[in-house]
């Protein structure tokens, strides 16, 4: 009889990719995921410790697979195993404590191991060689969109951030195995591809030659795949003009980009080691605006930094108030022990942070409506993704600048890219309405090629 496994993950989409990774490798292997609701032989807990909040949740998804589970083979892997193996030693029940730099051999070990045994600790340090691992993957179970990891490690040190010792040096994909990886999500009927990384725009810097992220994007242009890209987080200095043009101008490459500000003051950017100001973010923004101005412009900030005054949050306020940014993620500052911030004395209240932190998301829902309302009555294409949540009559979807849709159910249509406009607003939706080309009733699904962005038809 097969074992069985879940694979439970916090955090980032790079922990997606990777959790998403173990389980084809177990299902290679004969392994079958356990059916919700019933208990699994392997449970592996994928950790996050961005924050306070993650590494406590890691913590409790830890305890509770072990409490309902306590004949099951329990992993806590991830980052919370990089950094802080000794809270997670004591653990009664946890069987097998695996860090980040063996993450490509877990799945063998879960094979190996057994429930009962004594405790196993696989936790190899990061060394300044350490390879890139691979991570091949076909697809992605209950997705319409594929992640591709290409990058790994950090080595920014900003000082709120546990992320670059619980990730290791930069190390990136060859551009040949990128080339072949999206050939394969595309052979697999795949329409949309995140490229992924801890540090997504250091894409290279580890490589012979002179590769980067603008490089490796104009060499997937060239093999035009029917397949579209879309970019995760890219630090302010890493996004550039050829990007930025490949952006406006080329089909395959999605008009959307998450740019993290996490201070609208240039004092707390300094403080935060962070290699910008916020006359250069303002800049930037502008330029991305000019180039595509339904391009989709996504902003990390973070309320409540030590040393932040009201005039600081002020300023973050009136500067994002100002640019044409779409969304807003927020996030309260959560002191990281083990880093520089974690020591410094002029924390904020924690109703203090709260306060403001509401303040700026209710900033980013008035840009989302404002970017909403500037795209109503255009034409996108959209990846039909699913069934919507809460009513069955209706589908979801995303366009290529990230324009969340709403539209009558056709279950025919998942995954496929199809031309659609934006009507109107509901919530926190775009309704649309599928285009029908020459009044017959067959629905226009998209080809997505390397095509000019400005060929797109006019707005009907």
């Amino acid at each position: 009889m097969s074992r069985t496994f879940k694979v439970i993950t916090l955090g980032c989409k790079v922990n997606q990719y990777e959790s998403a990774f173990m389980e084809e490798s177990l299902r290679r292997s004969g392994w079958h995921r356990a059916t919700d609701g019933f208990s699994a032989d392997v449970l592996v807990v994928n950790t996050c410790i961005v924050t306070q909040r993650g590494a406590h949740q890691s913590r409790q998804a830890i305890r509770k697979a072990i409490r309902e589970n306590p004949d099951s083979l329990v992993a806590a892997i991830g980052c919370y195993a990089q950094v802080f193996p000794d809270e997670l030693e004591p653990i009664e029940g946890l069987d097998l404590i695996a860090n980040n730099r063996i993450k490509a051999q877990i799945p063998h070990l879960l094979m190996v191991l057994s429930s009962g045994h004594e405790k196993t600790l696989a936790l190899p340090p990061f060394e300044p060689e350490t390879p890139f691992d691979p991570l091949d993957m076909d697809h992605f179970p209950g997705r319409t969109r594929a992640y591709l990891k290409i990058q790994d490690g950090c080595r920014s040190f900003c000082t709120y951030c546990i992320v670059p010792y619980a990730r290791g040096p930069y190390r990136s994909l060859a551009p040949e195995k990128v080339l072949v990886a999206l050939e394969r999500f595309a052979d697999q009927g795949y329409r949309e591809v995140v490229l992924t990384g801890i540090h997504l725009g250091k894409y290279g810097v580890d490589l012979a030659g002179h590769m980067d992220l603008s490089g490796l994007l104009q060499m997937v242009g060239k093999e035009g795949l029917p397949l579209r890209l879309r970019l995760s987080s890219l630090e302010l200095g890493e996004l550039d003009k050829n990007i930025i043009e490949m952006a406006a101008s080329e089909k395959w490459l999605c008009p959307h980009f998450h740019i993290p500000l996490q201070s609208g003051d240039d004092q707390i950017l300094k403080r935060m080691n962070r290699h910008y100001t916020t006359r250069e973010f303002s800049e930037k923004i502008k330029t991305i605006h000019t180039a595509i101005p339904q391009g989709a412009i996504g902003v990390d900030v973070m309320s409540g930094f030590p040393g932040e005054n009201n005039t600081a949050h002020e300023n973050g306020l009136s500067l994002l108030r100002d640019l044409p940014v779409s969304y807003l993620h927020v996030f309260p500052f959560s002191p990281r022990k083990g880093t520089p911030a974690w020591n410094f004395k002029d924390r904020v209240n924690m109703d203090i942070i709260k306060q403001r932190a509401s303040e700026l998301r209710a900033l980013g829902r008035e840009k989302q409506m404002l970017f909403f309302r500037s795209c109503l009555g255009n034409i996108f294409d959209v990846l039909v993704e699913g069934p919507h949540a809460k009513d069955e009559s209706l589908m979801t979807g995303a366009s290529e600048n990230y324009l969340p849709f709403v539209f009558p159910m056709d279950k025919h249509l998942r995954g496929h890219v199809v031309r659609m406009k934006a009507v109107r607003i509901a919530e926190d939706k775009v309704i649309g309405k599928i285009q029908e080309p020459h009044s017959t009733t067959k629905v226009t699904i998209v080809p997505v090629t390397t095509t000019n962005r400005n060929s797109r038809p006019s707005p009907s």
